[in-house]
């Protein structure tokens, strides 16, 4: 395998290649997997003694509808079965969710599951990335993520509880006020696959508040907690509208036997299953004191099931990898291709002591051994930790108006398609820039995303008219920072939404003059409805924005940093309070336990 194994993680279409594929390397003997993040407790021996005596039957027969098996889960976790629609996989929950209600643009904080940024990009949305700093622990301030979701207009957004990779947790009350302040998005889309191994909150889950509201769906994982990724089952829960229409969408049989074998068998291991969780939960502390005493490894806060961990200067994520995999045969996630990210990080999936010391023997031997092999990633010359991934994010924002890397080749080509030094009309793909036209930026100010117009507005909120959809005269396609040059307006091929305007904030843009800006044509006006009013707890005050050149480390348009780090919310921890006893107990779907 010594040899091949560069080219296997190359050939690949995901970030590692399968077991499968290693177990083929390496004569069937696969390596112990850091890699994949899933219960190595649960299904406990018997059951899988249960699974292999009834096999032939399991792949010899069709299985029952996916009604029939949502309905049993649904019995189990006590939810409503018209509330929730299971598939073969988050990931094709994740699929139908853009296809049937992301219209146009999705925010999420990266680094995250790719497919969260990955799969509007292919279906050509935009894609707002909001960018989790190094410097705070990837840490997500709700309130500045919900700044951004304001200045860049966009209509979903995306928050994964725990995140994966780092692991950052967000308490529930943090959540549902954020629910209620995106009220007038499309969608709010709560990931909770890893929640099952959250121990910072006795009730973590939102699904419950998810169903009474319309905009919001709860995505959850069977794979990773049932350790059984290879059955590919998942399960949302929303209103009885949303997830009716992503259910009638999905194929009557997409799930399979196997998947219908374990949900029928789980309400008899109901205790077995709360013991796996606690001993995970135990093993991350463990884990986590393990790493932790290694010179020069920073192991970050984890509520997940997996630890993220910054290598020791002078070490590159992918020969690490590569070292552990070929002369140790452990099997860990390197992270240099997940966006907001680099090489210096991995994710150890957390195991049994018995493996984690094996892993803290291997990496003791490749990173501080007598041979010094691998190219050093070096620091950034500030000196902030600020990670070459976040900044590469805060690159593409600035630079292309969150359009990302198709918009910079667009960009780069579109010069001798339209006015010199102006960009080119957006490509499928790249989405809809902002719909108000910015400011030229002050030579020095390191670029950055445009303001919003009621930030540019010299007083009340009349300066900066309603968003809305005119047939009669579509509004003008925004200008990005250039010099100007009298562009002809384009029309704007998609409904613009309406979203609520921002109170101005003073003194933070230059002001527009004619002279700075073109003319813009007048559209008939069209009576537009009022916004719906946000909850005064909830709202969102867009703090001032720093004038002068953005300092090292911090985004563009200094000041869209996540500042607050983990457990500073106000609250303290709350212990977890067990898990009934009894063979039929069963953890519901909030995360307390109830008896079936």
């Amino acid at each position: 395998m010594a040899d091949n194994v560069t080219s296997l993680f190359r050939s690949t279409a995901a970030h590692s290649p399968s077991m499968a594929a290693l177990a083929r390397e390496s004569d069937g003997a696969g390596p112990v997997d850091f890699c994949i993040p899933c219960n190595p407790y649960f299904p406990t021996p018997a059951m899988f003694e249960d699974m292999a005596a009834r096999l032939r039957d399991i792949i010899t027969y069709y299985p029952s509808s996916a009604d029939t098996i949502t309905a049993e889960l649904c019995s189990l976790l006590r939810l409503p079965p018209q509330c929730v629609a299971m598939g073969n996989g988050s990931t094709e929950l994740i699929t139908w969710i853009d296809h049937l209600l992301v219209r146009e643009s999705l925010a999420v904080p990266v680094p995250t599951f790719g497919r969260w940024t990955d799969q509007p990009m292919e279906t050509g949305k935009r894609v707002d990335m909001f960018p989790l700093q190094e410097s705070s622990g990837f840490a997500l301030d709700l309130a500045q993520y919900g700044e951004f979701i304001r200045a860049r207009g966009t209509r979903v957004a995306v928050i994964c509880n725990p995140n994966n990779p780092d692991g950052g947790f967000l308490h529930k009350h943090a959540i549902v006020q954020f629910m209620d302040a995106m009220a007038d998005l499309d969608l709010v889309v709560i990931d909770e696959s890893f929640l099952e191994f959250a121990d910072a909150e006795v009730e973590p889950s939102v699904v419950q508040e998810a169903m009474l509201r319309p905009n919001v769906i709860v995505l959850r994982s069977l794979g990773k907690n049932f350790g059984l990724h290879g059955i590919r089952f998942g399960y949302l829960v929303a209103n009885p509208a949303l997830a009716g229409r992503v259910r009638s969408m999905l194929p009557k049989w997409n799930l399979n036997s196997f998947a219908e074998h374990v949900v029928f068998m789980l309400k008899e291991h109901g205790t077995e299953y709360q013991q796996s969780l606690h001993q995970v939960r135990r093993d991350r502390m463990d884990m986590s004191g393990q790493l932790s005493s290694l010179p020069g490894l920073t192991v970050y806060p984890s509520q997940g099931n997996f630890l993220f961990v910054r290598l020791p200067v002078g070490a590159e994520g992918t020969v690490v990898r590569d070292r552990m995999l070929t002369e140790h045969r452990l099997l860990v996630r390197e992270c240099g291709n997940k966006i907001g990210s680099s090489s210096r990080f991995l994710r150890l999936v957390v195991r049994p002591q018995v493996d984690v010391r094996r892993l803290v023997s291997g990496l003791e031997q490749v990173l501080y051994g007598t041979s010094r092999r691998g190219a050093a990633v070096p620091e950034q010359a500030t000196g902030t930790g600020y990670s070459s991934g976040t900044a590469a994010v805060d690159r593409l924002v600035g630079e292309t108006n969150g359009a990302g890397a198709q918009g910079l080749a667009a960009q780069a080509l579109g010069a001798g398609a339209g006015a010199p030094g102006l960009p080119a009309a957006p490509a499928a793909g790249i989405g809809m820039p902002l719909t108000a036209a910015p400011s030229p930026v002050p030579v020095g100010t390191g670029g950055g995303m445009p303001m919003p117009a009621a930030a540019s507005a010299s007083s009340g909120p009349q300066q900066m008219p309603q968003q809305v959809s005119s047939p009669v005269s579509p509004p003008p396609q925004p200008v990005q920072p250039q010099p100007v040059r009298q562009p002809v307006p384009q029309p704007v091929p998609q409904q613009v939404p309406q979203h609520i305007p921002q109170p101005p904030v003073p003194q933070q843009m230059p002001q527009q003059t004619p002279q700075q800006m073109p003319p813009q044509p007048m559209a008939a006006p069209v009576p537009a409805p009022a916004p719906a009013p946000m909850p005064a707890a909830a709202s969102f005050a867009p703090s001032p924005m720093p004038t002068g050149p953005t300092p090292p480390g911090v985004p563009a348009r200094g000041g869209l940093t996540a500042a607050q780090v983990r457990g500073t919310d106000g609250l303290s921890p709350a212990p977890a309070s067990g898990w009934p006893a009894g063979a039929q107990s069963w953890p519901e779907a909030a995360g307390v336990g109830q008896v079936v």
